[in-house]
């Protein structure tokens, strides 16, 4: 069975969401989280070299996890609108790369984070969701982000998005997600001392 991107009902505009469609989203985003953990399952299992693999929410699971997402991590050409629609945002003229994220690695990068979240909160109960709806110029307005590791929220899916961009690049490896779990791991411990 090919892998099914995720397909939000939602534009994923966030700043442009209305406040209903943000709590909208955020309730969409747990319901669907064990399905796209399944997804993410079977995606993995199916690749040779990694039909073993198990998401029981341990640390050690996103050593493979990561491994495996650095084989799947591709981009695609940006269209001409693309690069102008950036250009166009910005106050400032800058270098707009030729290559974006293909789709199919968007939706992984949703689905590895969704997991990495899951790992972390089964490890440490003191995390929590919010979804900060104050200040829309705040990097992860209207999404679901972990609090409890101190002033810094994580928004899982943003910051394994950032790791598919590194990973493409070949600036990154696949240790690198568990490297992640590793620093917002202490950042929790830091926080409860």
């Amino acid at each position: 069975m090919p892998y099914a991107t995720i397909q939000p009902p939602f534009t994923l505009k966030f700043r442009e969401m209305s406040k209903q469609e943000l709590k909208d989203y955020f309730r969409w985003f747990f319901d669907v989280l064990p399905e796209r953990t399944r997804e993410l399952a079977e995606a993995v299992r199916q690749t040779p070299g990694f039909e073993t693999w198990q998401p029981d929410l341990t640390p050690a699971s996103l050593d493979t996890l990561g491994n495996w997402f650095a084989t799947q991590a591709e981009t695609r050409q940006r269209t001409q609108e693309e690069r102008q629609e950036i250009a166009s945002r910005s106050a400032y003229p800058i270098e707009i790369p030729n290559e974006e994220l293909a789709n199919r690695t968007f939706s992984l990068a949703m689905d590895v984070g969704m997991y990495l979240s899951q790992v972390l909160v089964k490890e440490y109960r003191s995390l929590r969701w919010e979804q900060p709806l104050n200040d829309k110029i705040f990097a992860d307005y209207g999404q679901p982000v972990l609090v409890g590791f101190g002033s810094v929220p994580l928004n899982p899916v943003r910051i394994v998005t950032t790791l598919a961009y590194g990973l493409v690049s070949k600036k990154q490896s696949g240790k690198r997600l568990r490297e992640l779990h590793d620093y917002w791991s202490k950042q929790v411990r830091a926080n409860a001392a």
